[in-house]
């Protein structure tokens, strides 16, 4: 028994950043299901502690992800409290129009492009797909700023395949924190999509 807890303390002490992310992470996930503002809080904590972990991993697209949560997770903070809509002082879930995703799957692409050209000059050996996970995630969470619904479909995307990346590269715990991500990213979906709902009937009447 004590072997048994000598090796798990041992883990544990070689990967408390990577644990401390994932805590914080599936804090953030939670949040977000609630439209809860603390969210942001912990996206903050969460992008923090990645960045190193991202970095040991050679997973150098994600890592400059996490810059980029970083500075837009302060963002997002202040928009939710500051942001609304015309009808609203406070910001509503909404759908993109057409325009709009068009606009967003091109910028992703372009994303998409320059991490990939980016990668090919580090000895990472996930160049497309960690492209992929990165701009796809970076037009998600701009979505979540927003509070666009579409972002929990985008967000299912890459959390499956990241699961698969995380696996690879044998960051355990954060191939279950992402298992995590992707059913609560279904839950998000479908929680936002009541609310929604809801706030159209009260249009309607």
């Amino acid at each position: 028994m004590n072997e048994y807890l000598n090796i798990i303390t041992d883990w544990v002490l070689v990967n408390y950043i990577e644990l401390l992310a994932t805590v914080s992470g599936l804090l953030y996930i939670y949040f977000s299901v609630k439209q809860n503002i603390l969210l942001w809080l912990f996206g903050i904590i969460s992008s923090a502690l990645y960045i190193y972990v991202y970095f040991s991993a050679k997973f150098y697209a994600d890592m400059s992800l996490q810059f980029y949560y970083l500075v837009i997770s302060f963002y997002g903070w202040y928009f939710w409290i500051f942001g609304k809509t015309k009808n609203s002082q406070t910001l509503k879930i909404s759908r993109t129009n057409k325009k709009t995703a068009l606009v967003l799957l091109a910028l992703t692409i372009l994303f998409f492009g320059i991490y990939v050209f980016i990668l090919k000059f580090t000895d990472t050996d996930v160049i497309y797909w960690d492209s992929f996970t990165t701009a796809a995630g970076i037009t998600a969470t701009w979505m979540l700023v927003k509070k666009k619904i579409e972002q929990w479909i985008i967000w299912v995307i890459v959390d499956f395949v990241s699961i698969i990346l995380y696996v690879y590269k044998e960051l355990y715990i954060t191939a279950i924190l992402f298992v995590v991500y992707t059913i609560l990213a279904v839950v998000g979906y479908y929680q936002w999509k009541k609310d929604l709902d809801i706030e159209v009937q009260k249009q309607i009447v």
